[in-house]
């Protein structure tokens, strides 16, 4: 255990975390929590309010509030910095040194380095990765795995800007307390980079760069806002130096986009479709409120849905119209050692990719360093010599939010594979994540916490709705507790008996069990997760 003056590191000190918690470091993240942390959990019981209020019969609309920020022509955000100005191509993935390397080797424009939904909060993937990011901006990093392949960064070759994304606003950090209080995983992710890394940043031309999660309304991208100026003024970075990408990845979010970006504008740089975690919190949303807004199979969603189209849209209408950058969805494809499988994601991603540029997207993400030439290819068809879309006429077309409601119009059924899908990923994504991993490669798809996420969430729904699946059988709790039985031999049976001993398994199916049967709903498994973290 460490003190810095009346902060306390309870968490382990390892081998050059003293370059990370640093007196500056700690004192940063005291002056944040001490100024913030309280708006923040008021906006997180704004949150749950709200939340009632669509239980009991409310819905999501553009706010009356705000019509006069949306129907200003006059404000736009800052122009575009340095190494955000051509985002053709974004890779995303967690910040282990291996990754590290092969991200920013990839030849895409940008790479989200994870804190998030493809990382797990244990203490050394914390500050470790803090570590490997700022060795990565020194070029001072390299790796040789068990096997004895060598990584190491491309000499003299540009690499992929890094933009970091913290936890979300709802996550604690356990191993740091500020008056004997548990911090935010926001502010502490947040400070740690700002110390060890925007002055790197900085001197090598670019700056402290932000994916911001989870938002729910305009007021949270207001806090941001505020702790951006904070941190600024306390490092005497100049302001307006720290650019961040609101993800538009709530439902509620979705009907605040462009007053996100105006609370945002100074220090904005634009926003993204997170399609995955939309689509979690449209179930969350309104999981009570019966057939109107249930979703068929997660994987028969796509983006041709009406209602997800709907989305897409609004975000591009959006951005362009305040001067800021679109960026598309996510393509969880891996390459697999099967040239079929292989031909089919390709094909997939590429039409995937192709659609999103036509839209108007100025780039999109891919989840693997073999995906990034496939959305290169369809950017560069469409971009040609131009870095992004911003030049292109504002869509006229308005966006109601009837369409963003229309949920009904996702074509699909609810269908047994469906539930066993949902079982399966959803056990094997918790056992990783238990373990420390959160970005898992199952069924030649890149898994994250939106992917376990959906899981549980959907069969909760379909299990408190009393959905007949299309063969006519209804999801009660026992067909439930018998897939998830049934399923759970299936992964055992592939499973070495060291993969068995060592893993988290029985962690893993309890959880899940407990989160789809019972009457209470965790807004996030990552919750309860965190706690069974060391």
């Amino acid at each position: 255990m460490s003190y810095f003056g009346d902060v306390r590191i309870v968490g382990t000190m390892h081998d050059r975390y003293d370059e990370v918690l640093t007196p500056k470091a700690t004192a940063l993240i005291a002056a944040l929590h001490r100024e913030f942390d309280g708006r923040r959990r008021e906006l997180l019981a704004l949150r749950a309010e709200r939340a009632a209020q669509r239980a009991g019969g409310a819905v999501l609309d553009f706010l009356p509030e705000t019509r006069a920020i949306r129907e200003d022509g006059t404000w736009r955000v800052a122009p575009a910095a340095p190494g955000l100005i051509d985002r053709r191509v974004e890779i995303t993935g967690p910040t282990d040194v291996k990754m590290t390397i092969n991200a920013l080797n990839s030849g895409a424009k940008v790479w989200l380095a994870d804190h998030e939904d493809a990382n797990t909060p244990l203490w050394e993937n914390m500050i470790q990765g803090q570590l490997n990011l700022r060795d990565a901006i020194d070029r001072k990093i390299d790796y040789t795995s068990p096997e004895g392949k060598r990584y190491e960064l491309k000499p003299d070759t540009e690499l992929a800007t890094i933009v970091l994304r913290p936890r979300g606003w709802h996550l604690p950090e356990k191993h740091i307390l500020v008056d004997r209080r548990e911090t935010s995983g926001s502010l502490v992710d947040f400070a740690l980079y700002m110390t060890l890394s925007a002055g790197a940043q900085i001197a090598r031309g670019q700056g402290p760069y932000f994916y911001l999660p989870k938002m729910e309304s305009h007021l949270e991208a207001r806090l941001w806002n505020d702790v951006f100026i904070r941190a600024q003024e306390f490092l005497g970075i100049p302001r307006g130096t720290i650019r961040a990408t609101a993800l538009i990845e709530t439902y509620p979010a979705a009907f605040e986009m462009e007053e996100i970006l105006y609370e945002l504008r100074e220090h904005s740089a634009g926003l993204n479709a997170g399609r995955w975690d939309y689509m979690f919190s449209i179930i969350k949303s309104f999981r009570t409120r019966g057939r109107q807004f249930l979703l068929p199979d997660r994987n028969s969603v796509t983006m041709t849905a009406p209602f997800m189209r709907a989305y897409a849209q609004l975000l591009v209408k959006t951005c362009h119209k305040r001067g800021a950058h679109a960026i598309g969805g996510m393509a969880a494809f891996i390459p697999s050692k099967d040239p079929q499988a292989n031909e089919m994601a390709f094909a997939k991603v590429l039409e995937d990719k192709t659609r999103e540029a036509g839209d108007g997207f100025d780039g999109s993400w891919v989840a693997h360093p073999g995906m990034v030439g496939v959305c290169r290819d369809a950017f560069d068809a469409v971009l040609k010599d131009r870095p992004n879309q911003l030049d292109l006429p504002i869509s006229r077309t308005p966006i109601s939010a009837a369409q963003l409601l229309d949920v009904a119009s996702a074509n699909g059924q609810v269908t047994e594979i469906g539930l066993r899908n949902n079982v399966s990923v959803g056990i094997q994504y918790l056992e990783s994540w238990l373990r420390g991993h959160g970005a898992v490669g199952i069924n030649n798809l890149m898994e994250d916490a939106a992917t376990a996420e959906i899981s549980r969430s959907q069969v909760w729904q379909w299990l408190h709705t009393g959905i007949k699946l299309a063969d006519g059988e209804v999801v009660s709790s026992e067909l439930v507790t018998r897939v998830i039985a049934e399923e759970m031999a299936k992964i055992t049976a592939i499973l070495s008996a060291d993969s068995i001993v060592n893993g988290r398994w029985n962690d893993a199916r309890e959880m899940f069990e407990n989160m789809v049967l019972s009457n209470d709903y965790p807004e996030f498994l990552t919750l309860p997760a965190y706690a069974k973290m060391p």
